[in-house]
């Protein structure tokens, strides 16, 4: 590797990575004592390379680390390149589980279900499977029942350095039509069928009563 220059090497590890690459990472795999300031230097230096040269991608901050990711531009053109190919959808119920754990964490079923109304538990596991939340322990409160957080899963997928960047509650609805996973994660309003392909929750009076909501 010696015959890389840094840049060239911070640009492979993390091109070639599925995950953000942390600045811990960098270093150990490099052997070098670069600070935070000198590879946000370096980002910003292969970022303007980028952006010269009319690429379609630049690094991006995010989940605590570094990722290559497509310029907004070109969101529309990959949703339809990737709709062939997504995974189940969530539902819109399923999401709303997500942005009480996102706000709240860490929480119990209790308290979602008390904000909600309904039974999280089969949100909860979807959520789980997908490593969206994970659990962060136990409360100290009577049973000392589970609480539950998110992940570094849920930053990258929503483009957030730290839990600082959250939206307020009331713009949940409009950053998930901005993101470029929205077509998985959500159906239009006023559509009262689920997207083709999008999961089914149980319907109530079953074993876990949450419903799709329309």
């Amino acid at each position: 590797m010696q015959e890389h220059s840094l840049a060239q090497q911070v640009e492979a590890l993390i091109f070639a990575s599925e995950d953000a690459v942390t600045l811990q990472t960098i270093r150990q795999v490099t052997g070098t004592s670069l600070d935070s300031g000198e590879l946000q230097e370096i980002v910003e230096r292969l970022n303007a390379e980028y952006l010269e040269s009319g690429r379609t991608f630049h690094i991006h901050r995010l989940a605590g680390g570094y990722r290559f990711l497509s310029r907004e531009e070109f969101g529309e053109l990959l949703r339809k390149l990737e709709s062939p190919k997504i995974r189940r959808r969530l539902s819109r119920s399923i999401l709303e589980v997500l942005s009480v754990v996102a706000y709240h964490q860490p929480v119990t079923k209790s308290a979602i279900q008390e904000i909600r109304g309904v039974s999280p538990d089969y949100a909860i596991d979807r959520l789980m499977e997908r490593e969206l939340i994970e659990v962060r322990g136990r409360a100290d409160s009577p049973g000392k029942p589970l609480q539950y957080g998110t992940t570094k899963e849920f930053l990258d997928l929503f483009h957030l350095s730290s839990l600082k960047d959250l939206p307020k509650l009331r713009e949940i609805k409009e950053i998930l039509r901005e993101h470029e996973e929205q077509e998985y994660l959500s159906r239009p309003d006023g559509d009262g069928e689920l997207f083709e392909g999008q999961e089914q929750e149980p319907a109530d009076g079953q074993q876990q009563p949450e419903t799709a909501e329309g």
